[in-house]
């Protein structure tokens, strides 16, 4: 049905087991396991949040460092099952979540791209149709056979992201990538996401650039501690949330 959320967020918390001894390495860890005598504490990234994205929206996560947007973000993509509750996801995504995910260092940049396409399971066909477009908009030409290992993080940035954003998903979500490069290709990166969002991609993303957030994004959450702390429009939730720290 056209009227159900694109993504719809139902009471997911996510439970992480941190050891409580130090150990000096892999067999350490083994061995004290093996002995039963490993001891692990409850960390809670996230607790009971629930909500629903509509389709063509889009959301901001906010809050400080560690308070689970990124998790959040982990858990929306699929790469972390949550502990309880659940995510149902109607559409395809296209996550920029790490720096280099999905990229193999030793290769170079032009090998990577039919690589990471494969990841975000578009065919050799499709890459190769769109490789001009993607070098083009990186800004990479001339860094094309050479292996990423060398390239700078900014560099990576723009590969990723030019990537990810070639062949439109129905959901892109963006973890703080676009605070890496040079400011002029953050404001390509920016009208990009502005033209996807104008066709109807909904875009979720991680941002401490109160601005970019209020400009880009109709509804933020706010999370502190793994919970929700506020949700509803960008402009009142940022205004909350930057009061909390005044």
């Amino acid at each position: 049905m056209n009227n159900e959320p694109i993504v719809s967020i139902q009471n997911v918390s996510m439970r992480f087991n941190l050891a409580q001894e130090q150990f000096s390495g892999l067999k350490d860890l083994v061995i004290m396991a093996t002995k039963g005598k490993l001891k692990f504490h409850e960390f809670y990234a996230l607790r009971d949040v629930s909500f629903d994205i509509k389709r063509g929206e889009s959301w901001a996560l906010i809050g400080k460092n560690g308070c689970g947007k990124s998790t959040l973000l982990k858990v929306i993509s699929g790469i972390y099952k949550p502990t309880n509750g659940n995510v149902i996801v109607r559409g395809t995504i296209a996550p920029l979540i790490e720096l280099g995910a999905g990229f193999d260092m030793e290769l170079t940049a032009r090998e990577n791209i039919f690589l990471n396409g494969a990841v975000l399971g578009h065919s050799r066909k499709v890459m190769e149709q769109h490789f001009d477009e993607i070098v083009d908009f990186s800004e990479l030409k001339g860094f094309i056979d050479v292996p990423i290992k060398n390239f700078s993080s900014g560099m990576i940035a723009r590969l990723g992201f030019s990537i990810a954003t070639i062949v439109r998903a129905d959901i892109i979500i963006i973890d703080e990538i676009l605070a890496v490069g040079d400011y002029e290709f953050q404001k390509k990166c920016y009208k990009r996401m502005e033209d996807m969002m104008s066709g109807g991609t909904t875009v979720i993303f991680v941002s401490h650039d109160e601005v970019q957030v209020r400009k880009m994004c109709d509804y933020a959450v706010w999370l502190s501690e793994g919970m929700m702390q506020a949700i509803g429009s960008a402009n009142d939730v940022c205004r909350m949330y930057k009061k909390s720290l005044e």
